[in-house]
């Protein structure tokens, strides 16, 4: 992989220095790149998957998805038929990008909105190839889960197999979680029924989550799934999450120096309290 990666010896986190991302360019200087026209989308398109030019991971192994070739378009304003393009292209590039000889484990992610650091507001998100599991995603792989497990007063979507829920211990003042009921492994072996499925879902979320403080919310998103040798994770189960640090319109949770410090967090929203305003709006 690109970089310098280093172990902190005290924690063992794994920290990419990748001093090259310094020299990437914060704002456009002249229009949109991700506009019809723009230096990465100079022909027409619906979606569009293309090689991030300052990859943090080794060259190849880092692109950019565009959701709509339309700047002020959000999730929820693409509607059903152009979700499913987008999650059409992440499972073709989740695909693409396991077949490449470190493609181990596929990152599907979003950062929406300034607060988050999304330098460009133009709908889209990025998809990284490790060459191995992070930790993060390995302790999840190991550990039973089932979304029948989650109380009534958390959920917010039950629809056609699938469910939305607020996370029970969550870091994060909004943090959500999408998963089918029934076990699948990833994007690529998901049914078109289930994909139709998903899109409705994301489409119904991102507009109840824009309505919730009345305002587009700065969130991530990113897709867990299994790695590419699916065989060796039994226990592996295809899920999305979504956080964002508002607590109110326009007001961010900061993560305090003693939860960094204790590893213990101290969230001033009740998750049941964000799923009752959120099964109103969706």
């Amino acid at each position: 992989m690109a970089g310098d990666i280093r172990n902190d010896p005290h924690t063992g986190a794994t920290v990419h220095i990748v001093a090259d991302r310094q020299n990437r360019p914060n704002l456009p200087s002249q229009g949109c790149p991700f506009c019809v026209g723009g230096l990465e989308a100079p022909e027409p398109y619906s979606v569009r998957a293309f090689p991030n030019r300052w990859p943090a991971l080794e060259p190849g192994y880092c692109e950019v998805v565009l959701y709509s070739p339309h700047h002020d378009a959000t999730f929820a304003s693409i509607g059903i038929d152009g979700a499913v393009d987008v999650i059409n292209l992440w499972a073709e590039r989740t695909t693409a990008l396991q077949q490449l000889p470190n493609g181990e484990y596929v990152i599907v992610f979003e950062n929406r909105g300034a607060e988050i650091g999304a330098t460009i507001s133009h709908p889209h998100g990025q998809i990284y190839a490790f060459d191995h599991v992070p930790v993060r995603p390995a302790q999840a792989l190991t550990t039973k889960w089932s979304p029948d497990e989650l109380a009534d007063d958390r959920l917010i979507i039950d629809v056609d197999g699938w469910c939305v829920y607020a996370e029970y211990a969550s870091v994060h003042p909004i943090s959500l979680r999408i998963a089918p009921r029934q076990r699948i492994t990833d994007l690529p072996s998901m049914t078109s029924g289930d994909r139709t499925t998903l899109a409705t879902i994301l489409v119904r979320m991102f507009g109840a989550l824009d309505a919730l403080f009345d305002a587009p919310l700065p969130y991530m998103m990113w897709i867990n799934q299994a790695p590419r040798t699916t065989k060796d994770w039994p226990k592996a189960w295809f899920n999305i999450e979504i956080v964002s640090p508002w607590r109110a319109p326009h007001v961010p949770r900061y993560i305090a120096g003693v939860e960094i410090a204790s590893g213990e967090y101290f969230n001033p929203v009740d998750p049941a309290d964000v799923a009752s305003r959120l099964r109103a709006l969706v």
